[in-house]
């Protein structure tokens, strides 16, 4: 038996010869990156005018032969390049891909081939020798698609590919990309102003427009800043604001003589009201706060440039323009309005201003707005906001100046289109001041027969002021008792007012009133004034809510209107149905968030300074805007008064004099109550009121309502008849009946 021998073959493996340098994929790309950059350098040096020698005439002679005048333009794209493949190389992810680099190189390739048709040269091939027009890569292309469609065919079919490739490159499309274009234009000129243009500072409006100029760099005063409309849009450009009202002459301001069943003659203003002194910071104040938003914020990580300031009466709003890093260079950075939003209380620091309230954005405007309080605070007159063109060319009769807003400027409301107005705050920070100042108003504007005011003060001390003005329709209602009998009043009287509407086919007063004004009747408007909405609702919640809601609800086309004012913004007071019904709010300085979200439903009152400081919602907005209400003293209401008073005897006293002294010492809630018992001495029903409280042995308004089937208001004049006489005793609080007493000694015989 032979053995095999097994030979084992080896595989002979060819060893390939190992690079001296082995060229990763990034390290190509660093290596393509630096010699482009190289190129551009090149390039550029060859396009100065200070080189000289062989890069004139040698690289540039090259590339004018190969790419025409794009030659001058092509280091852009060279470093461009370079410097992408260089970043990309190191590691770094750029938002560029090969698909734009492949778009712009056709781009600029077809832009080339549209240089060279409208050179219009008759030898193409000479013009490009010679450096002209595309070079040869531009007449190459051109005369590819000349051969093809021809010369004017050529253009227009470069044109739409360039259209085409610019708007896959961008990513838009047409109606899209020319707000773009004009956005970007926009931002350059807005680069421009920023840096050459002082900041506006805006002073007190009512005042007329003494805008100043705030350099940003030298202190030296800059030449007056053109127009808007001369120099293109700009971030800082003023508010679109009407022209100031010119000096108030005595024909524009001159009493109004209005026919009716007696002739009113409407209250002279200039010797009624008076004028607001005005307080400005310096240029230089203004100057290093904004010095300090700006480095406070910068150091915080959130840059910003100031751009305007506002000053107003309280406080000065500071606008900025967030994500500015270089004013020359223009670059901008991206900046979240929270992170603005959360360093109040930094800037407040910085400033040694407290408290500082941030509205970001301003509506309407791409800025954040920092309101700083002024170091020293100025009265807004009511005067003053009534004499501006903004009220005086308001139609309606129930037209209301509210105040000054963050720049001086009047704010005006009308209280038809509200149609009803909810006013809270805490105590002390100008609740009551603002319910005198709309009174005023609405009395300034309107005589008794247009207007009717029933007014209920259970504080008794900040309404009955205007007892004994022939607006009233009765006496201020001071008694808690009797505010629900008022209540229901004014929803008898919207019911009947809306069958009168019915029987003549109108659908509101003012349509009512001009088809009844020929047979010589006429309906006046009724505000209703409750300064104090917690104590009724502790007094009768249920139905106060009741009442208050079904006249909000339907009074607007009776020309019925509520004004609420309370100090207790809860819950509890300002319910959910009281808050639906009333869309227009004032909200004033209040204690804590809480308070601030049951008026306005957010934040932001808590952060008001108080006297006069307040957040007006209006009806048809979604932002409140912060306003300084307007002011009336007690003189200016004494001089209202004893003017009405004198108007309805056509006594008008003097009233620059003095107010006589027992007239300044009484209570003018207290006189009226006496003419009141002079006029009405006793009830023809009040021996039937003595008979049924003998009989029953007690005595309360619901049972003479019951026995004598009479109104609250009656029923609750013979209880205050029997009490004086000495029939029935105090009452005891609560529900509970008075105590009947034994008749005097004189009649018992």
């Amino acid at each position: 038996m032979s053995k095999r021998k097994r030979t084992t073959r080896r595989k002979r493996t060819r060893k390939t010869p190992t690079p001296v340098i082995q060229l990763s994929p990034a390290l190509r790309a660093q290596l393509a990156g630096i010699v482009l950059l190289g190129l551009a350098v090149l390039t550029l040096l060859s396009i100065l005018p200070l080189s000289q020698g062989v890069l004139t005439t040698g690289w540039l002679t090259l590339l004018r032969t190969l790419l025409g005048w794009g030659a001058y333009v092509s280091f852009i794209g060279m470093a461009a390049a370079g410097i992408w493949l260089l970043l990309t190389g190191m590691g770094h992810e750029l938002p560029l891909r090969w698909e734009r680099v492949i778009g712009i190189s056709a781009l600029f390739v077809l832009v080339l081939a549209l240089l060279h048709l409208l050179a219009g040269a008759e030898d193409p091939l000479a013009l490009a020798d010679a450096g002209g027009g595309g070079g040869y890569l531009g007449w190459v292309v051109s005369q590819l698609v000349v051969s093809a469609t021809g010369r004017i065919g050529a253009l227009v079919v470069i044109l739409t590919l360039a259209a085409v490739i610019l708007i896959l490159l961008l990513g838009v499309s047409l109606n899209e990309a020319l707000p773009a274009l004009r956005q970007a234009w926009q931002r350059l000129l807005d680069l421009y102003h920023a840096r050459f243009r002082p900041m506006t500072i805006r002073r007190n409006g009512l005042a007329g427009q003494r805008s100043k100029s705030l350099p940003t760099s030298a202190p030296a005063p800059s030449p007056p800043s053109p127009s808007p409309s001369a120099s293109g849009p700009s971030l800082l450009r003023p508010f679109a604001r009407p022209e100031p009202s010119p000096a108030p002459s005595e024909s524009v301001f001159a009493p109004v003589i209005i026919g009716g069943q007696q002739e009113w003659r409407l209250p002279p203003l200039d010797q009624i009201l008076e004028e607001s002194s005005e307080q400005e910071m310096s240029e230089a104040e203004i100057r290093e706060r904004a010095r300090i938003i700006e480095e406070t914020l910068s150091s915080l990580g959130v840059p910003v440039r100031v751009v305007e300031v506002n000053q107003g009466p309280v406080i000065t709003q500071f606008g900025v323009a967030p994500g500015f890093v270089d004013g020359r260079g223009g670059r901008r950075t991206k900046v979240k309005v929270s992170k603005i939003q959360a360093l109040a209380d930094d800037l407040a620091l910085a400033l040694a201003a407290s408290p500082v309230r941030i509205q970001a954005p301003v509506p309407g405007r791409s800025i954040v707005g920092i309101e700083v309080p002024n170091s020293e605070i100025a009265l807004v007159s009511l005067r003053s906001v009534m004499e501006t063109e903004t009220f005086q060319q308001m139609p309606s009769r129930l037209k209301l100046a509210l105040g000054q807003d963050v720049s001086g400027q009047p704010v005006v409301a009308d209280l038809a289109t509200m149609p009803h107005l909810l006013i809270a705050g805490a105590t002390g920070s100008g609740k009551s001041v603002c319910i005198n100042s709309i009174v005023t108003c609405l009395l300034c504007n309107n005589t008794p027969d247009d207007l009717k005011l029933i007014m209920v003060d259970p504080k008794r001390v900040e309404l009955t002021t205007f007892n004994g003005i022939p607006h009233l329709m009765f006496p201020v209602v001071v008694d808690l008792e009797r505010v629900v009998g008022t209540l229901r009043w004014v929803t008898r009287e919207m019911d009947q007012r809306y069958r009168r509407f019915a029987s003549v086919g109108a659908r509101n007063i003012d349509i009512y009133n001009q088809k009844m004004a020929g047979k010589g009747e006429h309906m006046p408007y009724i505000v209703v004034v409750i300064d104090e909405l917690a104590d009724l609702m502790m007094l009768s919640p249920d139905e106060v809510e009741r009442l208050v809601c079904r006249i909000a609800q339907m009074s607007r086309a009776t020309g019925i209107h509520l004004i609420i004012a309370t100090q207790r913004p809860s819950v509890d007071v300002v319910t959910g149905l009281i808050k639906a019904n009333f869309p227009a709010r004032i909200s004033f300085a209040v204690t804590s968030q809480v308070d601030s979200r049951v008026i306005l439903d957010m934040g932001g009152a808590e952060r008001l300074l108080g006297r006069g400081d307040m957040l007006y919602m209006a009806s048809d907005q979604a932002a409140p805007l912060r306003l300084q209400g307007c002011f009336v003293s007690d003189r200016e209401l004494i001089r209202l008064v004893r003017y009405w008073k004198g108007a309805r005897t056509a006594e008008v006293p003097d009233l620059t004099s003095a107010p006589p002294e027992d007239f300044v010492q009484r209570p003018l809630w207290e006189e009226m109550q006496q003419k009141a018992k002079q006029a009405h001495p006793e009830d023809d029903l009040l021996e039937r009121a003595i008979e049924v409280v003998r009989e029953s042995n007690r005595a309360s308004i619901s049972l003479l309502q019951r026995k004598l089937r009479i109104g609250y208001s009656r029923a609750a004049r013979l209880i205050d008849l029997l009490e004086e006489k000495g029939y029935v005793g105090p009452p005891q609080g609560g529900s509970r009946a008075r105590e009947v007493l034994l008749p005097p000694p004189e009649d018992q015989t």
